[in-house]
């Protein structure tokens, strides 16, 4: 890897109650449960030798209180950074809308307009929902925010949320938004985004502290 450039570290949030029961968890705004406070800790130490000269943060309290818990406190929000908009199926796990629809759903090829039961329905009223295209937009936004910072040495660290940040990472790769799908991202773990040369590359991914 080339010296000339900077990093993107990127930090999914802790656990909060519905990531630990796989509920999409879009712009409901859910606490870090005991569990995702000790991960969002636990992350610190990874990140603390970094010479990191901005830090980027969803507005939504799980992914500030993660950065702050990491040992960030001086961050800029973004509110790019929320995550993708699920619409009515926010709150409801793949599982459960398989069961309601009676069909193989899944969010990366059906997305969330789809006609749900109102009485699946967890959001009253249901915000409108995100296409993946919608969620790119945003995530290139954010794309384009970093790379000065990159490509002037300096390192950066974004901390967001599981799907917003897969979708990031296939922008940075100059893939289609939907290949974010092929990127699993657990709570609290930290990812890299580089450049070898002037291509864009991944130079660590999902990883936690032993």
């Amino acid at each position: 890897m080339s010296n000339q450039y900077g990093r993107a570290y990127l930090l999914r949030h802790g656990e909060t109650e519905w990531s630990r029961d796989g509920r999409h968890t879009g712009l409901t705004d859910l606490p870090l449960t005991e569990r995702g406070e000790r991960q969002a800790r636990a992350a610190g130490p990874m990140l603390a030798d970094r010479d990191i000269s901005h830090v980027f943060v969803s507005p939504l309290q799980r992914a500030r209180r993660t950065a702050e818990l990491a040992g960030f406190s001086d961050v800029q929000v973004d509110d790019n950074l929320v995550e993708w908009d699920y619409g009515v199926t926010e709150g409801i796990s793949t599982l459960q809308i398989r069961e309601i629809v009676g069909y193989d759903w899944e969010l990366w090829s059906d997305g969330v307009h789809i006609d749900l039961p109102e009485s699946a329905q967890v959001v009253d009223p249901p915000s409108p929902g995100e296409t993946v295209d919608d969620v790119a937009r945003r995530a290139s936004a954010v794309v384009r925010r970093i790379e000065p910072h990159l490509r002037d040495g300096q390192d950066v660290l974004i901390v967001a949320h599981g799907h917003l940040l897969r979708v990031l990472t296939a922008m940075w790769l100059e893939l289609a938004p939907v290949d974010g799908s092929r990127f699993v991202l657990e709570t609290a773990t930290v990812s890299t985004l580089a450049f070898e040369r002037e291509r864009h590359v991944i130079a660590g991914w999902n990883v936690r502290e032993d």
